[in-house]
């Protein structure tokens, strides 16, 4: 069983990004833009209400505050601010959920902040905190043997390991940087057959060429990407003809 999640909401005013209607057709969870990097009242109205209405589970994908730079950019935030701007982004999405009749079932970090926590001790600590202000036990999504989700289980949060389909990894089983030619994989088929490894074998080839062993509960597949809906729909598709379940962890 695999849940199947993506960046969604990531417009602002009237400027959209994502295809939110085409993704919400096929994911299980929905990451949704808390208006830090991306999103704005309306537009997280309109995803929590699709979502609730589609079954698909809303989760926070929470960001420095950096709308200029999509979340992206490098940022050294206090760890006492960093877990007040968390649990106000959480607490800004809970009210269009419940207005929903869904709730808000977990919390991702995005951009920067989730590339931050992969080794930052007081940044996942401070994601955490966060977390844990806006009250509710809500699993945390993080990469694999990260500092994120050893300080979620530390706090007593589900700490949930995903992978990407649609980013390059290094042999150490982090993210290529995005500043780094192929850190996206855009070729439809490669995503595909990234996504069945992940998880049929639970590995990935990584940018050297090497095997990354990378055990995942959840499969992102960034709603940026170009074609992203149709990438998603194959991956769905794929996984399902492989016999792999697909279904929402929380």
């Amino acid at each position: 069983m695999i849940d199947l999640n993506a960046d969604l909401g990531e417009g602002f005013g009237r400027w959209t990004l994502t295809d939110d209607d085409a993704l919400l057709s096929v994911v299980t969870s929905a990451n949704v833009a808390c208006g830090f990097h991306a999103g704005d009242p309306s537009v997280m109205r309109r995803v929590c209400d699709l979502a609730a209405e589609r079954g698909v589970r809303i989760g926070a994908q929470v960001s420095y505050r950096d709308l200029a730079g999509f979340g992206r950019r490098a940022m050294d935030v206090p760890s006492d601010e960093l877990a007040a701007e968390v649990a106000y982004q959480i607490g800004a999405l809970r009210v269009f959920a419940e207005a929903a009749g869904a709730p808000v079932a977990y919390v991702k970090p995005h951009g920067a902040l989730y590339n931050r926590t992969v080794h930052d001790e007081g940044q996942a600590r401070a994601v955490v905190a966060g977390v844990r202000l806006a009250g509710g036990a809500l699993p945390v999504l993080g990469l694999p043997g990260s500092r994120l989700l050893t300080a979620a289980a530390e706090a007593g949060l589900t700490g949930v390991p995903e992978a990407f389909a649609d980013r390059a990894y290094t042999a150490e089983g982090s993210l290529v940087p995005r500043s780094e030619a192929g850190s996206v994989v855009t070729d439809e088929d490669a995503v595909v057959r990234r996504a069945l490894a992940f998880a049929v074998e639970g590995s990935v080839e990584a940018s050297d060429g090497t095997a990354v062993a990378v055990a995942a509960r959840s499969l992102c597949v960034h709603g940026d990407t170009p074609n992203a809906a149709r990438i998603a729909a194959r991956v769905r598709e794929a996984l399902e003809t492989a016999g792999v379940g697909i279904g929402a962890f929380a």
